[in-house]
């Protein structure tokens, strides 16, 4: 079960990596530079959630397989 933390921080990590590409500027209103961090830090956080939780969920249905 430890290994599901890790897998949370490294996806996490990897989806901020990942949300670096995006251009914000776009769809955010200039001069909210502190508030395009955060939403960019919570999607990754939601990215990260889910991708791993599909990981986990692909290798325990794969195991029954």
């Amino acid at each position: 079960m430890n290994y599901k933390l890790y897998l949370y921080v490294f996806n996490i990590l990897l989806c901020t990596y990942a949300c670096t590409c995006l251009n914000f500027e776009k769809f955010i209103k200039k001069g909210k530079v502190i508030e395009t961090r955060i939403l960019c830090l919570i999607i990754s956080i939601i990215l990260g959630y889910l991708f791993t939780n599909f990981i986990t969920d692909f290798l325990t249905v794969s195991k029954i397989i």
